[in-house]
């Protein structure tokens, strides 16, 4: 049986990045719950079949990306600045930045095979719906940076949303999740000198939880274990997610320790 302790190394780490030592200590115990609830290891990939999947991925991320800049037939400067500060915010070395152009290129092509693409798209993914929605949370923050999600881009997101197995619901949740996200989190409304309760940003909070104000204490916190098991950057490193992707699973996670702590203060869950 494999150790139990990825978790909370892992939440210690991100918890102290972000608050210090109080976050370093609320972060074990985060990680901890994230070890017990996960039941069942998998057994783990060998490591050439890991790094095909990590490598796949990359070239797919930023081709598929060039060719959802390009479907309205030119890839403005918006949409350029969008690829770059997704090479920025992955934290991209200037290697892998060169890399990410040439495939962000390559997409932009015309006979650039987007279906061939969406079908080794679905291998890669299948049986990982965690890589899978990963894959596409990267797609929609592009894309809502370059051109706001209009146009021919959002029937192409969702044809890719279903071809990696994704529902019409759980995208819609992906593209709200990433607007709270991108409109500047939780950390909007306190900059504003509101309360932590605030209204809106408690409605945010569910909304990246996916449950309801009207849930049960016992559901938002199945809601918050289910999104922290679904994004936790070690799982998702063990299904093939590349280092060079690691850090939004990092960030979609602090977002979810985020809201469930909104959450619970509110309702004064211990």
């Amino acid at each position: 049986m494999a150790m139990k302790w990825i978790g909370k190394v892992t939440g210690g780490l991100l918890g102290g990045l972000v608050l210090g030592p109080i976050g370093a200590a609320l972060g074990v115990l985060l990680g901890h719950q994230f070890d017990e609830m996960s039941g069942e290891v998998e057994e783990p990939l060998a490591a050439e079949e890991l790094a095909t999947i990590g490598a796949r991925f990359f070239r797919a991320s930023f081709r598929v990306m060039g060719y959802l800049a390009k479907a309205d037939g030119r890839v403005s400067e918006r949409e350029i600045s969008a690829a770059r500060a997704v090479m920025g915010e992955l934290r991209l070395d200037s290697a892998q930045v060169r890399e990410a152009i040439a495939c962000f290129t390559a997409g932009k092509q015309s006979d650039y095979d987007y279906g061939t693409e969406l079908a080794q798209l679905g291998r890669v993914c299948r049986g990982r719906p965690d890589l899978a929605r990963v894959f596409l949370e990267i797609q929609v923050r592009a894309a809502l940076e370059g051109n706001d999600l209009e146009g021919l881009v959002r029937p192409l997101i969702g044809r890719l949303a279903a071809a990696l197995g994704v529902s019409a619901l759980e995208l819609v949740h992906i593209e709200t999740v990433l607007r709270i996200q991108r409109g500047g989190g939780f950390g909007a409304f306190r900059a504003q000198g509101a309360a932590p309760t605030r209204d809106g940003e408690l409605q945010e909070a569910y909304r990246v939880l996916e449950t309801a104000p009207g849930a049960s204490d016992e559901d938002v916190a199945k809601a918050y274990r289910r999104q922290l098991q679904r994004h936790h950057p070690d799982k998702l490193k063990a299904h093939g997610l590349p280092e060079s992707m690691l850090a939004h699973a990092k960030q979609r996670t602090q977002q979810i320790i985020e809201a469930w702590e909104i959450v619970r203060a509110r309702r004064g869950i211990r």
